[in-house]
C-alpha cells in the first residue's frame, strides 16, 4: 500500500513537472499565438491547482518553483498526515486506521481514503465524524458492554484517556 501511494505521488509530481517542462518547450519552439495562449491557460491552471492544494506558495507562482517541488511537499497534503499533525491521532499509523474505519470527516463528508489530498480551505474542517464514538456518536462496543454491566449495580466511574 505504501509503495502504491509513493508511486501515485511520483506520478503526480512527474505530471506537474512534465506540464511545466512542456510549457517551456512549447514557448521556445512555437511562435503561434494560439498555442501560446492555450499553453498560458494550461500553465495558469497548473499553478492555481498547486496553490489550491497547498503544495505551492502564492508568492512562488512561477514554473521554476514547480520544477523544484519534492515528493514530501505532496505527502504533507495527504489526509493521513493532516490528521496526525492536527493531533487527532497518536501516530501516522493510527491516523491511517482512524481514516479507514470512517472516524474522520472533511467538512460534512466522511472520508475513508488516507491518500485524499486536502485543499488549503478544507484543512481547518478536518474533524471526527458525527457518528463516530470519538465525535460524540454511539459509544463503542466496550463502553456499551461496561454500561450494561454497570446498570445492574452501581455505575462505575469511567476514565477517559
Amino acid at each position: 500500500v505504501i509503495a502504491r501511494a509513493r508511486e501515485n505521488l511520483t506520478i503526480q509530481e512527474s505530471k506537474s513537472s512534465k506540464a511545466s517542462k512542456d510549457w517551456h518547450v512549447q514557448r521556445s519552439t512555437n511562435s503561434k499565438t494560439l498555442c501560446l495562449r492555450s499553453s498560458y491557460i494550461r500553465r495558469n491552471a497548473l499553478l492555481r491547482r498547486l496553490v489550491r492544494i497547498g503544495v505551492l506558495n502564492e508568492a512562488h507562482m512561477k514554473l521554476d518553483y514547480v520544477l523544484g517541488l519534492k515528493i514530501e511537499d505532496f505527502l504533507e497534503r495527504r489526509l493521513q498526515t493532516q490528521v496526525f499533525k492536527l493531533g487527532l491521532a497518536k501516530s501516522i499509523h493510527h491516523a491511517r486506521v482512524l481514516i479507514r474505519q470512517r472516524h474522520i470527516r472533511v467538512r460534512k463528508q466522511v472520508v475513508n481514503i488516507p491518500s485524499f489530498i486536502v485543499r488549503l480551505d478544507s484543512q481547518k474542517h478536518i474533524d471526527f465524524s458525527l457518528k463516530s464514538p470519538f465525535g460524540g456518536g454511539r459509544p463503542g462496543r466496550v463502553k456499551r458492554k461496561n454500561l450494561r454491566k454497570g446498570s445492574g449495580g452501581a455505575a462505575p466511574e469511567e476514565e477517559e484517556d
